[in-house]
């Protein structure tokens, strides 16, 4: 077999992987970027695009229902889960023809395969078609992300189980949904599903729901899901799951009062996600795994193999898809440019998409108490925001974490009506190293929610 030889070589089309892909071919090297299933990574396919798209479609519901709340009358409110389907299917093939198209206009060679290695430098790429092909190449660089985690669950082989890729693809409305998990993906889908009309359960085996938020935070997050209909266990761990006679799946679980049954439709399990390395014969080349199976890498993305390396989810780092799309930036910067870019100090910015948002960035309270720091802690009520309060939007919190000798912003937290928004704005003055003070006294247009800050930094303790 004919050995193809390329400058650059990239596995996995994610946010890393495409657009580096294409920054090689733009830049004049011959590149080849092998993807296995569909160009665009898990946020265009299975992540942020397609839920956001469902989120949506959920909270469309969840304002019909309220309209009497402002004053208009509206039917029975519905959700024909074939027609959200079908909206999120059309979201996401626009996303990847889009995507697909920009790698081929770039000049990149997409082979669309499974790619293994056979060395430290060569591939072996056994195509979609069903043929085999080799290549070698100076650079390569691993971005094949995460796939959901099978926890080791007693039973769970004999019940038709969903994850979260698997639950979108529903056609029908599940009569009542059964979540294990509390992180960002179980909250997300519980809270849609309950407002497309299911009944919901969730079980975190945690103490609280988003078990990197302080509590206060998490606490609020809780009482909004159990406003909106929720039943939500907490501290509870999932010990089997069994089919019933009539269809249904029954889990049973150990709670902090002792074990009970419960009986669902269908079971969404969201215990978290694993890096995809399976497929890579990574031996072959001596790449290196750390204990969770991730790729290991330094500040730099490299490998502990020369001319290796991992960009995004697989690498373990926050998994996120703009951390997976600066990833990218870092690659570019140093490898085609002669930087020497880093991930040291990154902020790394996140939203749970739950309604109202949580938008996070920076250090907790609690991560911040941890690390021995002087804080001042800034907290209030979205009840407290004329402009929640005029659209109906008053659910929530909003706190802010500032060091109290140098008064930097250390971190936020906003959960409330466009929190990831709000959190964006304490974000750019982070970067652009501003005083809370600026904020606290700073003339913002009535009536915002930008406005909200002059209050938020004026309740520093």
């Amino acid at each position: 077999m004919e050995t193809e030889h390329f400058d650059a070589a990239v596995i996995g089309s994610g946010q890393a992987g495409g657009p580096l892909a294409r920054a090689f071919a733009r830049a004049g090297c011959k590149t080849v970027l092998v993807e296995s299933q569909h160009v665009g990574g898990s946020c265009i396919n299975e992540g942020c695009t397609p839920t956001k798209t469902m989120v949506a479609s959920a909270r469309v519901a969840y304002l019909a229902r309220r309209a009497s709340d402002y004053g208009v009358q509206a039917g029975p409110v519905s959700a024909s889960m074939a027609r959200v389907r079908e909206r999120k299917r059309g979201m996401v093939e626009s996303f990847r023809a889009g995507s697909e198209r920009r790698i081929v206009n770039d000049g990149v060679h997409l082979w669309m395969g499974r790619a293994s290695f056979s060395g430290p430098h060569s591939l072996r790429v056994q195509m979609n078609d069903g043929s085999p092909r080799e290549l070698q190449a100076e650079r390569i660089f691993i971005n094949t992300g995460a796939h959901p985690a099978t926890p080791p669950l007693l039973g769970l082989d004999r019940v038709p189980w969903l994850d979260s890729t698997t639950i979108m693809e529903l056609d029908t409305l599940p009569e009542h949904l059964l979540i294990l998990g509390g992180g960002y993906v179980g909250v997300e889908f519980g809270q849609m599903f309950r407002r497309f009309g299911s009944a919901v359960t969730l079980v975190q085996r945690g103490d609280q729901l988003l078990a990197r938020e302080d509590d206060d935070v998490a606490g609020e997050v809780l009482k909004v899901l159990r406003e909106d209909g929720l039943q939500v266990w907490l501290g509870t761990e999932a010990e089997q799951v069994e089919p019933t006679p009539d269809g249904h799946i029954t889990l049973t679980v150990r709670t902090p009062e002792g074990q009970r049954q419960l009986v669902g439709s269908h079971l969404l399990v969201a215990t978290g996600r694993a890096p995809t390395v399976e497929a890579l014969n990574l031996a072959a080349a001596g790449v290196e795994t750390d204990r969770r199976g991730a790729v290991s890498v330094n500040e730099k993305l490299e490998t502990n193999v020369p001319g290796v390396w991992a960009l995004g989810d697989v690498n373990g780092g926050p998994a996120f898809t703009h951390i997976s799309y600066d990833d990218y930036r870092i690659a570019r910067a140093n490898v085609l440019e002669g930087g020497h870019a880093t991930t040291l100090g990154r902020l790394v910015p996140y939203v749970v998409f739950m309604d109202p948002q949580l938008g996070r960035v920076g250090l907790t309270e609690r991560q911040a108490r941890a690390e021995g720091r002087n804080i001042r802690v800034g907290k209030m009520p979205m009840e407290y925001v004329a402009r929640a309060d005029e659209v109906g939007e008053t659910r929530g919190l909003m706190k802010a974490i500032v060091d109290a000798d140098s008064g930097q912003i250390l971190g936020c937290a906003m959960l409330g009506i466009e929190g990831g928004e709000l959190m964006a704005m304490i974000e750019i003055a982070m970067l652009g190293r501003v005083p809370y003070t600026t904020l606290r006294d700073g003339i913002f247009a009535h009536p915002t929610l930008a406005e909200s800050l002059n209050n938020l930094f004026a309740a520093m303790d």
